[in-house]
């Protein structure tokens, strides 16, 4: 069997199915949340909370800033059956002592119900236990570090870095014929080797060395680094980086001329409209990324909806990238399961247990269906199609999305197989 395959034609077969997204193209642009009542919700408000990396060596919270203004739709729009949802956005400023302090508050304090758009480069390390002990349900935007898929209450609507790198590396080593590729990856604990290890791993398969490099993401050099990953000639450097700390890479990438040695690659992160224009037309046709979702600029329902919501809710400056679909998909996945609740009788365990449930989430944002499930991890997402910087701007190399079939994600495709998704 194939450890890749690619699927195709999925995105149709979802605009059917998108529900409430369907609802967004009726109304001509307009945003559909939640009931769609257009009544303003004003119950008892429901509190849900969400830890994101916004200070530190980059502003990591366009997740829960979409999160948020989906929620402020669905409280326009009739709340979870009347009741408001109070969304708490926490900022670990990158710090695992500050992310365990500011998760407590939210868990024990505001007695939140569910995390949800949480995303972080070291919150799900400090908080796993913390989740699980509270039966408190996290459907984050963005997970990053292993834990993140490695957690039982802990369920990232991404791809994640792992995944990530090693669909871009297949590609890279596909299309390019790339023998040697150098992963760049921060040295956070837990994410180090291991995002870079997927990549390595099918790369010792398929007759593809890959080194990796880990940096600190406070105080690496752009030029030491892009220098030192060039040492080896490699065919690739595959940046699996934050966007702030990727750009000034491919500056000092360029300015050592290396942009015309090498080709280079990233996982989502570079995947942002300011990418192309801050980079310039010297990395037109020159720098490939994988994408966790569907282009930000398809034309599916819910992606409509998406953009709809985010220019009704959210300020001009917000990010519309790849981690605010996700945001926006977490959100929408609470909003669905809570709905189906009493609002009456709400409690955590009955939240928990909701999400827990969540089966066959529909969404052309996704290329498959999502689900939750009650397995020891999550990483239900394992696709997404790869993009190209062309034009000031992206365009797409494939017309579908592939799918990682790597080892680490075997005991997740046997979940898969006794759920039935």
């Amino acid at each position: 069997m194939s450890r890749f395959t690619l699927c195709r034609g999925l995105g149709a077969a979802f605009v059917l199915a998108a529900g409430l997204a369907g609802q967004a193209q009726a109304q001509a642009g307009k945003p559909a949340c939640g009931l769609n009542n257009g009544k303003k919700a004003s119950g008892e408000p429901i509190a849900i909370g969400a830890v994101v990396g916004k200070t530190g060596p980059d502003d990591f919270s366009a997740s829960s800033t979409a999160a948020a203004a989906y929620f402020k739709c669905v409280n326009d729009n009739g709340g979870i059956n009347g009741r408001p949802i109070d969304y708490v956005v926490a900022d670990d400023q990158w710090n695992p002592e500050t992310a365990t302090q500011v998760a407590g508050k939210l868990v024990r304090d505001r007695k939140v119900l569910a995390m949800v758009g949480s995303s972080s480069f070291v919150e799900c390390g400090a908080n796993a236990k913390l989740y699980e002990q509270e039966n408190v349900m996290v459907v984050a935007g963005v997970g990053v570090p292993r834990e993140c898929f490695f957690a039982k209450n802990y369920a990232p609507v991404n791809t994640g870095p792992r995944v990530s790198a090693t669909l871009v590396a297949t590609h890279m080593a596909r299309t390019y014929q790339a023998k040697k590729i150098v992963c760049v990856i921060p040295n956070i604990p837990s994410l180090g080797n291991w995002a870079c290890e997927g990549a390595k791993g099918w790369g010792a398969g398929n007759g593809v060395a890959v080194e990796t490099i880990t940096i600190d993401p406070g105080s690496a050099d752009a030029t030491s680094v892009m220098l030192q990953a060039a040492s080896g000639k490699p065919d690739v450097i595959l940046l699996n980086v934050p966007k702030g700390i990727m750009v000034p890479m491919l500056a000092a990438a360029e300015q050592q001329g290396l942009n015309k040695k090498i080709r280079f690659a990233s996982t989502t992160p570079a995947y942002n409209t300011d990418v192309p224009k801050t980079i310039g037309k010297a990395w037109d046709n020159a720098f490939d990324v994988h994408l966790e979702f569907m282009p930000t600029e398809s034309g599916g329902p819910d992606n409509s909806n998406w953009k709809a919501v985010m220019n009704a809710y959210a300020d001009k400056s917000a990010p519309r990238d790849s981690f605010a679909q996700s945001g926006y998909l977490a959100a929408r996945i609470a909003t669905d399961a809570l709905l189906k609740l009493d609002p009456k009788t709400l409690d955590r365990a009955k939240v928990s247990a909701a999400l827990r449930g969540v089966k066959d989430f529909r969404s052309d944002i996704l290329c498959k269906p999502f689900y939750v499930g009650d397995g020891a991890r999550h990483n239900a997402n394992t696709s997404g199609p790869i993009a190209q910087v062309s034009g000031g701007g992206f365009k797409q190399l494939s017309q579908g999305c592939m799918t990682a079939d790597e080892p680490e994600l075997n005991d997740v495709r046997a979940d898969e197989k006794r759920l039935g998704v």
